[in-house]
């Protein structure tokens, strides 16, 4: 299959390919704009985390996350210089490596806690720490997926690191993965703690699916059934 960014060759509709393109830039930025609000949403969970279960201020991670926001989105709008693919790509891994820290530190600090605290806590801290894990790994999929969301729009719609229904079937309309697909596959990993119709094809990606199932049992299995008998 040939890469969406591809010059027309004569004789084939350049208007079509033109419209082809503009869709899928579109609709990459749109995605890496779903990321964004992501990333944010966790800066904010991680502010309703009680004390007990953060390291620090809880307003740090938002801290951090527009210290590695911020440069990007400045080049990025006024257009003075490029960054590279390798230095944005480095600042999006290293964010994500701290935010699954800050979620296992939590996730430890709530089991250490388990026996002290009250029904509500654990069930709201559980409940935040889960979304939190849902994030988290929804980020790293949409992340690591066939290099990243830059390299998926150059090299075209294929199945790389995961295998999409859509890609199962030919993928005739050069469908593409979007935040929200991610998101999905990360709800359906920390649920059925198993794929469901997506399924991971590469060695990082079974072992993120693998990381992130653990978690989720941690935080449903153990904490949310204890704080649920405790209420009982």
């Amino acid at each position: 299959m040939k890469p969406i960014h591809e010059t027309a060759q004569p004789g084939s509709d350049t208007t079509s390919d033109r419209t082809t393109h503009k869709v899928h830039v579109r609709t990459h930025l749109l995605s890496r704009l779903a990321a964004l609000f992501g990333v944010l949403a966790l800066g904010l969970l991680y502010l309703l985390l009680p004390a007990k279960l953060i390291i620090g201020p809880n307003w740090l991670l938002l801290v951090i996350e527009a210290a590695a926001i911020l440069p990007v989105a400045v080049v990025s709008l006024t257009m003075q210089r490029q960054l590279s693919h390798t230095m944005i790509r480095t600042l999006a891994l290293a964010l994500l490596g701290i935010l699954t820290l800050s979620l296992a530190i939590g996730i430890t600090l709530l089991v250490l806690t388990l026996q002290n605290e009250k029904g509500n806590f654990l069930l709201r801290s559980a409940g935040i720490l889960w979304t939190f894990n849902l994030l988290v790994f929804a980020l790293w999929y949409f992340e690591i997926d066939g290099g990243g969301p830059l390299k998926r729009h150059i090299v075209g719609p294929q199945a790389t690191d995961f295998l999409f229904p859509q890609y199962a079937s030919g993928n005739s309309s050069n469908w593409m993965p979007h935040f929200v697909d991610y998101i999905f596959l990360a709800f359906t990993s920390a649920t059925a703690l198993s794929p469901a119709d997506t399924q991971p094809l590469t060695r990082t990606a079974k072992i993120l699916m693998m990381i992130e199932a653990v978690f989720s049992v941690v935080i449903i299995v153990l904490l949310a059934a204890r704080a649920v008998n405790i209420l009982g």
